[in-house]
């Protein structure tokens, strides 16, 4: 799943229509019991290989190991799944289980009384993922979706372009890193390869800034009194116009797409650039939409700000689970149990198409790449949801427009500042 498709997910608007699945009010066209027997609907977006043949084959030992329970397994490509979930939750249905990256449109899911709350049914299991890999489905010290899946923003970069430059080891705070982009300047080196014209990816370096500076608790507080014009946020606006000033990006980085040919992973990926912040998906798609750079590439975490409230331990990212509708039957939390334990979850780990969720599956994850990602994330602090989807669709949006606008000379950190608190409030 591209980080595109996500961030088009995440601004759905999940509010209208209706279809089969668990109503509000107790009137179910799935999860129906007949003889003792009962059948749980399962909306997934496991649509392609290997994770489509893989479930069909769990969904299979399930059911024999529970022959009185009908596992209807439906994968649903990316946008149709969007689009059918945003037609069943009007009418206060949802399917017994199904695909959510929490966030906002969960709250709302959850405010709509849509969601169960899993805080006791999995408690035995809870405990077993990693910090990181839930927060973005808690909400008020209650859990409402198991992860599957997660990932994590970080700088991808040109080892050999680094020592081109003269940098010895990857910048650990943030005025080494704007020393890092003056020395590959000095180079002949771009520094960094960015798509401005797509504005999720720019959001990215204003969205860590604000962690850095601010911390979590800020991030989550704004998110309650949608203020983001306290002076830790417009510092975080102030931090990334003093890398902007640098000139660090390509030539016509404005008009740059992601994954096309003339984009930010093909700038990267044919060593025109010495690094991209990008999540975990960054070198297949830099092999794709160029050549790759193969044992050239590393990876480092965002840096430290010297003086903020946050961890540089903490991450920023994204990933997958699955919620329960609240009226499904019983059997519906118990394949999520089964699906989430530790034998089948490193199974789908070792299929390549999933990083850990669990603790101690690191060395399950055999790409080398992806293997950086997966520890750094074991390690993790504190986890952030992207912005885009942690916030209200339109909040988010606002927070990618006005940081693409910031970088390119058109918008102030105060005034980045006073309109996204601006739309916010309009929420």
């Amino acid at each position: 799943m591209s980080r595109r498709s996500v961030v088009l997910m995440a601004a759905a608007a999940l509010l209208v229509g209706g279809c089969g699945g668990q109503t509000n009010t107790g009137n179910a066209t799935g999860g129906s019991t007949s003889a003792g027997k009962v059948t749980v609907e399962w909306w997934n977006i496991s649509t392609t290989e290997p994770l489509k043949s893989f479930w069909v084959q769990k969904v299979k030992e399930y059911q024999a190991a529970h022959p009185n329970v009908t596992i209807k397994n439906v994968p649903i490509e990316n946008e149709a799944f969007k689009a059918k979930l945003a037609t069943v939750t009007q009418s206060g249905k949802t399917p017994d289980i199904y695909s959510t990256w929490g966030g906002g449109v969960l709250k709302q899911q959850i405010d709509a009384g849509l969601v169960k709350d899993l805080s006791s049914d999995a408690a035995t299991w809870i405990a077993d993922f990693t910090p990181a890999s839930l927060q973005a489905y808690q909400f008020d010290q209650k859990t409402y979706a198991i992860p599957s899946d997660i990932g994590m923003v970080g700088f991808w970069y040109n080892k050999a372009l680094f020592t081109k430059a003269g940098i010895t080891a990857p910048p650990a705070t943030w005025t080494e890193f704007l020393d890092a982009v003056k020395k590959l300047k000095a180079a002949g080196v771009t520094p960094i390869a960015l798509a401005g014209k797509e504005k999720w990816p720019g959001h990215y370096y204003w969205a860590y800034l604000a962690m850095r500076i601010a911390g979590l608790d800020a991030l989550r507080q704004a998110a309650i009194d949608d203020d983001f014009t306290k002076p830790d946020f417009i510092a975080a606006g102030v931090r990334l116009k003093e890398l902007v000033d640098l000139q660090p990006f390509q030539k016509g980085f404005l008009g740059a797409g992601y994954g096309t040919p003339d984009g930010q992973a093909a700038t990267m990926g044919n060593g025109k650039a010495a690094m991209e912040l990008m999540g975990q998906w960054a070198p297949t798609v830099e092999k794709d939409a160029g050549k790759g750079i193969g044992d050239k590439l590393g990876f480092f975490g965002f840096p430290a700000v010297d003086g903020g409230k946050g961890s540089a331990m903490d991450a920023f990212g994204g990933g997958g689970g699955y919620a329960v509708g609240v009226n499904a039957p019983p059997a519906a939390v118990d394949f999520l149990k089964f699906i989430s334990s530790k034998e089948i979850h490193r199974q789908a780990v070792e299929t390549g198409a999933v990083l850990p969720v669990l603790k101690g599956e690191e060395e399950a994850v055999k790409d080398p790449n992806l293997s950086v990602v997966a520890k750094a994330l074991a390690g993790a602090s504190g986890f952030q949801l992207y912005l885009d989807q942690a916030y209200p669709p339109a909040v988010g949006q606002e927070v990618n427009d006005s940081v693409a606008a910031l970088m390119a000379g058109s918008k102030t950190p105060e005034q980045v500042a006073q309109a996204i608190t601006q739309t916010a409030k309009s929420e």
